[in-house]
């Protein structure tokens, strides 16, 4: 038989051991909830790398060549977005198929030097198809025209390697007059000729090929 005193001291020896073990159960919880939240916050928090990844695909896409007629490009080779741009203007637009009209055009003006050697400039390239819009019989008497010819080819080139978001505005030629681009993004217009593919990088020019061949205010 338990005597009243011992009773007493029982009881107590026994709620201060379930007080100590509900502490420790509590603090053990606590614990485990916590590396589980820190664990989940970690797994979700962004790295480094992948904003740095977009950061880059963001810049690539800024800078690559745009438009419809880009298709028509070759993909490899000189005359590819890769070899044009290792070469000044007026070699890396004899290598591309589309400009075959300028090039012969630009050689007959005898410009090949001057468009070669010229440090950072744009050019407004029309295409095969921008040429045949022109009459046969006045394409023949321009290209026999070396002072006209060249006026025209000069009309096309303007100082500065202009990017996109540089693009839209009044500027001055190499001829002397001046050329008004409207549009943005990737949709552009120069004297109302369509931007067909544009941000065409050369070693010594960005290269803008458009749909219509433009033509100098008559003086």
């Amino acid at each position: 038989m338990f005597s009243p005193r011992s009773k007493t001291a029982a009881a107590l020896l026994c709620s201060a051991v379930i007080a100590v073990s509900a502490s420790a159960c509590s603090s053990s919880t606590s614990k485990t909830a916590a590396a589980s939240a820190a664990s989940s916050s970690s797994s979700m928090a962004p790295t480094g790398g992948s904003s740095s990844s977009s950061s880059d695909m963001t810049a690539s896409a800024a800078s690559a060549p745009f438009g419809a007629a880009c298709s028509a490009v070759p993909t490899s080779g000189p005359g590819s977005f890769n070899g044009m741009a290792t070469a000044p203007v007026a070699t890396a637009a004899s290598n591309n198929p589309v400009l075959s009209t300028l090039v012969t055009a630009v050689k007959t003006a005898g410009l090949v030097d001057t468009l070669n050697t010229a440090q950072g400039v744009t050019v407004f390239a029309p295409t095969n198809d921008a040429f045949a819009k022109i009459p046969a019989d006045t394409l023949k008497a321009v290209l026999a025209d070396k002072a006209k010819l060249t006026k025209i080819l000069t009309y096309h080139v303007v100082s500065g390697k202009l990017s996109p978001d540089q693009l839209a505005g009044t500027h001055t030629t190499l001829e002397g007059g001046t050329l008004n681009v409207t549009g943005s993004g990737q949709s552009f217009q120069v004297n109302g000729a369509n931007v067909v593919c544009g941000n065409v990088q050369t070693a010594n020019a960005t290269v803008y090929i458009v749909d219509t061949v433009l033509m100098p205010p008559a003086s």
